[in-house]
């Protein structure tokens, strides 16, 4: 008998859902992790042979699956969470959320709007997020710290803003970060042009430049409304994917994200290109953007990744919930009970996100070699008995406040429910202080509640 190799890490779970391939469950397994990856998957009682370890957890009511991928998010904006509810989406934008960023927004601002954030995300099983905002050095440093794995979008645009005021200031600042970036195992980077609205041709242009130069992806927002279809019509005399197209933008590098606004030969296009989408329906749905057509996409054969985009618009960052109802979303608007089956949604949750930046051979699946982002889910409440089918549960019975375990890299940064790294007392203190100073700029919905309260 030979003898047990040493790992820093031994899992031992009631089921394991390692994504690839889709749609398999294996019940009593264990998973192996020295250093940051994962060395080896096996059945409970062939592990105990063949490794050992301090760190061993029984998870005998837990379901064991790889961490999820936010595919769009703006974490700082955690800080506007509920600031200007029901309002349409350019109502909110130039009346709130643009003028509060102007007001509070700087380095420690930022710092703590995306603690908050994190807190957030860690809690509900996200182990990697995309963003897509400013000051993003600022935001290098602090995924950095928490232990957390993300991909920061290098924002462009050509409206002023706390980040800068001018579109070559933002290509500057973008290219700025990158000539001066060092590798680094858990981050990552893509260009975050704002939209094709607020980008201009030129602009638009130097960003396939950049894409090529530096390897990285284009994440934008992206027929997100009709609005934003009817201006480019006007602008350009064509629909904006028809006319990033005729730049060459459209690739599998090009993210675009929300999609609700898609013609039948747009999803053609999208399909052909091999271009990723992002989809985020609970803010789609909040913002009365509209539907976008996911049953298509997926019978396309389009990679569908899924986010939440910000909390300031969601108004939380829980992927569980977002996957539950981008499930259910789908099904009824194709009619069709069997769109968009629970393995399906968990893909897009988890794998479809790192396929869409470049990470799938990473993270988004437990296998071999790849990064030890994992999670543990405790099916044993009464809201998830009886387990039937695992897989099931994860899409449409379990509550994010359920993950009890989570690993970045091999690094435990939630242990039975408590945070390992991060003091949520401190930052939900840091929090307050910077909602005080952006009162003047809450909804006149929040302003009526509080005077009320005070009568």
């Amino acid at each position: 008998m030979k003898n047990k190799q040493s790992v820093d890490t031994l899992i031992h779970a009631r089921w394991i859902l390692p994504i690839a391939p889709q749609n398999v469950i294996l019940e009593q397994h264990s998973i192996a992790i020295l250093g940051d990856r994962i060395i080896g998957l096996a059945p409970t009682g062939q592990a105990n042979q063949w490794w050992r370890s301090n760190q061993a957890l029984n998870l005998d009511q837990h379901v064991v699956m790889p961490g999820l991928v936010n595919a769009h998010t703006h974490t700082p904006t955690t800080l506007f969470r509920g600031m200007a509810d029901d309002l349409p989406l350019m109502e909110w934008l130039n009346n709130h959320i643009w003028p509060a960023e102007l007001a509070i927004l700087n380095p420690e601002s930022i710092t703590d709007g995306m603690n908050l954030a994190i807190l957030d995300l860690l809690r509900g099983g996200v182990t990697c997020f995309c963003d897509h905002f400013f000051f993003h050095d600022t935001a290098a440093a602090v995924v950095e710290k928490t232990g957390i794995r993300a991909n920061i979008g290098l924002w462009v645009g050509n409206v002023p803003t706390v980040w800068g005021k001018t579109e070559s200031e933002y290509f500057a600042k973008a290219e700025a970060t990158l000539n001066r970036r060092q590798q680094h195992p858990r981050i990552t980077w893509s260009l975050a042009p704002h939209s094709p609205y607020i980008v201009t041709q030129e602009g638009f242009k130097k960003l396939k430049k950049l894409s090529e130069q530096f390897a990285i992806p284009i994440h934008v927002h992206l027929h997100e409304t009709q609005a934003e279809i009817e201006d480019n019509l006007k602008k350009y005399g064509q629909r904006p994917l028809q006319w990033l197209d005729e730049f060459g933008l459209l690739s599998p590098q090009f993210i675009g994200v929300h999609a609700t606004q898609l013609l039948p030969a747009e999803i053609d296009l999208i399909a052909r290109r091999k271009a990723p989408i992002v989809h985020c329906p609970e803010s789609n749905l909040k913002l009365a953007s509209g539907f976008a057509p996911i049953a298509q996409l997926l019978d396309a054969g389009v990679t569908v990744a899924l986010g939440t985009d910000g909390a300031a618009s969601n108004n939380d960052l829980d992927l569980f919930g977002e996957l539950q109802t981008a499930a259910l979303l789908c099904k009824g608007v194709s009619q069709r009970a069997t769109a968009l089956p629970a393995a399906q949604a968990l893909a897009m949750a988890t794998i479809n996100g790192a396929k869409a930046f470049g990470l799938d051979k990473e993270i988004g699946s437990l296998e071999i070699g790849k990064a030890a982002d994992i999670i543990a889910i405790d099916l044993s409440s009464y809201f998830t008995q009886p387990v039937y089918n695992p897989i099931s549960h994860l899409a449409y019975a379990v509550n994010r406040q359920q993950v009890t375990d989570v690993w970045v890299a091999g690094r435990q940064l939630l242990k039975n429910g408590q945070f390992t790294q991060m003091d949520p007392a401190t930052i939900i203190a840091k929090a307050h202080y910077w909602a005080e100073k952006a009162l003047p700029f809450r909804s006149k919905a929040s302003r009526i509640i509080k005077q009320k309260s005070k009568s």
